[in-house]
């Protein structure tokens, strides 16, 4: 079976969804993943690493991609290093179109899958025709750094947010998930005051974005996104003694996008397209 070239027919290669898709009614997120991923040519490997319940997750995905059309879809649950090292899985890969990799712990999937030969042979295929979707801790590892636990709920303060380094799918972003549902705008906060030069993206349940190759996001689902722009921080005390002190930060610039609106990544444009 060859590969459908997907890319010619829609240019989007990540699909980063907040957690909390809906997997019974409208199911409108997943049905963009196999959509995106080649309709009914859509060969779609689930990737179970960061779950603790890998069986289980996996067959639901398993069966809910089925059910949306898709072709092929796989389970795959890599444990350890030396498995994400093996020739006989970069060759189970071959003909994949989409790695949709689920929620859990974020650090499992940088820590058991980062470096090896099958983060490298993601990275080269990216680029040419693979698609790479994500839920909760599948889209917190796409970015060079990511979050990785952090106080909810919280006024921001300036050493509550821990942070390792991510997959690498996108750069210059840091990604947070189940955005306004637990209230993490004050660990978004954090982690852009430590890195002024990414843009913070908090994505809410049920919500995703779509980007493509030209680094622009489109946003899709229920809920909304958050930007967070710390190009412009006149003054933050992040790095000042005292780390349990409250956060102090100006010339934030913030953006709220719902579905439909898109974002340039690259000019950090907002999008906005006259409704009638």
């Amino acid at each position: 079976m060859s590969k459908p070239d997907t890319k010619k027919n829609n240019e989007t290669f990540l699909i980063i969804i907040g957690g909390g898709e809906d997997k019974q009614a409208g199911q409108e997120i997943l049905k963009h993943v196999v959509k995106i991923s080649g309709g009914k040519d859509a060969n779609i490997a689930v990737i179970t690493t960061a779950t603790n319940y890998p069986l289980e997750v996996g067959e639901e995905y398993k069966r809910i991609f089925y059910d949306l059309g898709a072709s092929y879809v796989h389970t795959i649950n890599i444990e350890s290093r030396k498995e994400a090292n093996r020739k006989q899985l970069l060759q189970k890969l071959e003909e994949i179109n989409c790695l949709f990799f689920v929620g859990g712990d974020q650090l499992r999937i940088s820590s058991i899958l980062g470096g090896t030969e099958f983060h490298r042979f993601i990275k080269n295929r990216i680029s040419e025709d693979l698609v790479i979707a994500g839920t909760s801790a599948g889209a917190s590892m796409m970015s060079e750094v990511m979050v990785v636990e952090g106080e909810d709920e919280e006024a921001p303060r300036k050493c509550t947010v821990k942070m390792a380094p991510g997959m690498g799918f996108i750069k210059g972003v840091i990604i947070d998930q189940h955005f306004s549902q637990r209230g993490r705008i004050g660990r978004l906060l954090g982690a852009t005051a430590q890195n002024p030069y990414a843009l913070g993206i908090g994505i809410d349940e049920d919500t995703a974005i779509l980007i493509n190759k030209q680094n622009e996001i489109e946003v899709i689902g229920s809920g909304v996104i958050t930007i967070v722009d710390g190009k412009d921080i006149g003054y933050t005390n992040i790095s000042e003694q005292y780390p349990d002190e409250p956060l102090a930060i100006t010339g934030v610039k913030v953006h709220i996008l719902p579905e439909k609106f898109r974002y340039n990544l690259t000019n950090r444009e907002t999008i906005v397209e006259e409704r009638g």
